[in-house]
């Protein structure tokens, strides 16, 4: 099984406690993920964000209806937290993400390590290019949403790589 590397990095103008509140409400989510995933939380009721929470939704995938469960498997606010795909089209999918104190705002910094079947062929024509535009697409929001100063490092070809 390959074993891919995606990393995206955005500097906010933003305290880091007010970004990981933020990213601590799963509801969120939606907001952070384009449109055109059709993405919609099935978990009901409030979530309790902490190691060992699961969450419940579906999305499109290509056109393709995907329901996807993740566990939260790391919880350390504000500093970081893992989710890790346990249903969904990936093979493997962890995605921690970490929040960083840095010149008086906070560094957020994605780490995705995923894996597709048939990775030789569906990567390189799909799975590449769609987790580029939806990280491109998300951090067009949380700029918009913490502030037009932030910092897209990732655009900058900083530390991205898929």
């Amino acid at each position: 099984m390959k074993v891919r590397h995606f990393i995206s990095e955005l500097w906010v103008p933003r305290p880091r406690e007010e970004v990981f509140a933020f990213f601590s409400d799963a509801r969120n989510l939606d907001a952070i993920t384009p449109p055109w995933v059709r993405f919609r939380m099935v978990t009901t009721g409030p979530i309790e964000m902490k190691a060992g929470a699961l969450l419940d939704y579906k999305l499109r995938v290509r056109g393709f209806p995907i329901r996807w469960r993740t566990k939260i498997t790391e919880w350390e606010p504000p500093a970081r937290f893992v989710d890790e795909q346990l249903r969904g089209p990936y093979r493997l999918w962890i995605h921690e993400h970490e929040f960083e104190p840095r010149d008086g705002g906070t560094l957020v910094r994605d780490r995705v390590r995923y894996a597709v079947p048939f990775d030789f062929l569906v990567h390189r024509l799909f799975v590449h290019r769609d987790v580029t535009r939806i990280f491109a697409y998300r951090t067009e929001e949380l700029r918009r949403r913490f502030g037009p100063s932030g910092i897209d490092l990732a655009a900058n070809g900083v530390n991205l790589r898929a």
